[in-house]
C-alpha cells in the first residue's frame, strides 16, 4: 500500500511515518520544513516539498496514492481564527478535493479531542457528546474539517477520523516542555486542588491504531473515535512525575481557580495589546485545562478498531523525558 502522510514534519506526523516505513509501507510525506522529514527521507520515504493551501500541489501529492493520513494542521490555544480556519478548514478541503480527483480509496484525518472541551469537567465522553458551540478557533476549525472530511463519503471516499487525547512521547513538543519552562521559572502552580483526572495518548497506541485506520473495512468506516490510553489519571501526579524524571522541583504551589482564570484573562488582554500579539504564558483556556476533568470513552475504538493500548503513559513519559534530556532546546 502507498500511502501520503500530511504534517510528516510535526510530532505526530513524523512518528506514524516512520511507523509506516518499518512496517513496509510505501510511504510519502509533505511537511512545512524539509529539514523536519530528512530522517524520513534517509529510512526510503518521498518527500514533495510545497504548502498544502496549494491545491494544484495537494493533487500532485495523491497520485498514485492508495490512502492519505492527513495529520498536517494548525495546533494550539491562541491566534487568528483566519490562521485556524486556512491550515485546519482550507488544507482539509484540498486534500479531500485531490483524493476524489486522485481517486484516493481512503482516508484517515487526525481530528482532536479538544472539539469537546467547553471550560466544565466531563468524564466519560462519547464521540457524539460535542458541544453546542465551540470557544475557541482551534476546536471550530477542527469541528469543520471533520464535516469536510465526513461529507466526502457520498462521492465515495472511506473516511475515518481520530479524536486523540494529549498525546505524548518521544518528540512531543507541545505538552511538557511548556510545564518544564514554566516551572524552571517558577511560574506552574496547581489549579484547583490539584485532583482533576484527565486522559493521554501514548504515541506507539496512535500509530498502531492510525494503522488500524488503513486497514479496517465494513462498518469500522465512516465514523469519528475517541483515543486516550483509557486510563485517567490526575493531571497534577503525572505533571509532577516528569518533573521528578527531569530533576526538576515538583510542582507544590495551589493557586485558586477563580484567580488563575481572572490572571489568564488579563494576561490575554496585555497580549493583545502587545506589538504582534504574542502568546500569554497563561490564558484562560490553560487554566480550564489544568483544573478541569476531562476523560473520554474509547469503547468504539476497542470494537470497531479493535483499539488496545498496551503502551503504558509512565513508559510514554520515560520515552519523552530520555528524549527531551537528550536535546539541544531552547526550553532548556
Amino acid at each position: 500500500m502507498k500511502i501520503l502522510v500530511t504534517g510528516a514534519s510535526g510530532f505526530i506526523g513524523g512518528r506514524f511515518a516512520r511507523f509506516a516505513l518499518e512496517q513496509g509501507f510505501d510511504v510519502r510525506v509533505s511537511g512545512r520544513r524539509a529539514e523536519g522529514v530528512e530522517h524520513l527521507v534517509r529510512r526510503g520515504a518521498e518527500f514533495i516539498p510545497g504548502d498544502l493551501t496549494d491545491g494544484l500541489l495537494v493533487r500532485d501529492l495523491c497520485v498514485d496514492v492508495d490512502a492519505v493520513v492527513h495529520c498536517a494542521g494548525h495546533v494550539g490555544a491562541w491566534g487568528r481564527y483566519q490562521d485556524f480556519h486556512r491550515d485546519n478548514v482550507l488544507v482539509t478541503e484540498n486534500v479531500v478535493e485531490a483524493c476524489l480527483k486522485q481517486r484516493v480509496r481512503r482516508l484517515v484525518y487526525l481530528s482532536s479531542a479538544s472539539l469537546y472541551f467547553d471550560g466544565r469537567s466531563h468524564t466519560q465522553l462519547t464521540e457524539e457528546q460535542l458541544p453546542k458551540r465551540f470557544s475557541h478557533p482551534y476546536a471550530a476549525t477542527k469541528n469543520l474539517a471533520e464535516q469536510k472530511v465526513f461529507g466526502a463519503q457520498e462521492f465515495g471516499l472511506e473516511v475515518i477520523a481520530l479524536r486523540p487525547r494529549s498525546v505524548t512521547g518521544a518528540g512531543d513538543m507541545s505538552i511538557f516542555p511548556r510545564l518544564l519552562k514554566l516551572q524552571r521559572k517558577g511560574r506552574l502552580a496547581i489549579v484547583g486542588n490539584g485532583l482533576n483526572k484527565v486522559d493521554f495518548t501514548s504515541v506507539q497506541n496512535l500509530n498502531e491504531v492510525l494503522m488500524s485506520s488503513l486497514l479496517c473495512s465494513g462498518s469500522a468506516l465512516g465514523r469519528a473515535y475517541n483515543i486516550t490510553n483509557g486510563t485517567p489519571i490526575p493531571l497534577w501526579d503525572v505533571v509532577n512525575y516528569v518533573m521528578r524524571q527531569m530533576n526538576v522541583p515538583q510542582v507544590t504551589r495551589y493557586r485558586g481557580y477563580g484567580r488563575a482564570y481572572a490572571m489568564g484573562a488579563l494576561s490575554e488582554a496585555a497580549c493583545k495589546l502587545w506589538p504582534g500579539q504574542p502568546e500569554p504564558t497563561l490564558s484562560r483556556l490553560g487554566v480550564q485545562i489544568m483544573d478541569k476533568d476531562f476523560t473520554l470513552d474509547i469503547s468504539r475504538a476497542r470494537h470497531y478498531l479493535d483499539y488496545d493500548p498496551k503502551v503504558s503513559l509512565w513508559a510514554a513519559l520515560d520515552e519523552f523525558c530520555g528524549w527531551w534530556k537528550a536535546q539541544e532546546s531552547p526550553y532548556r
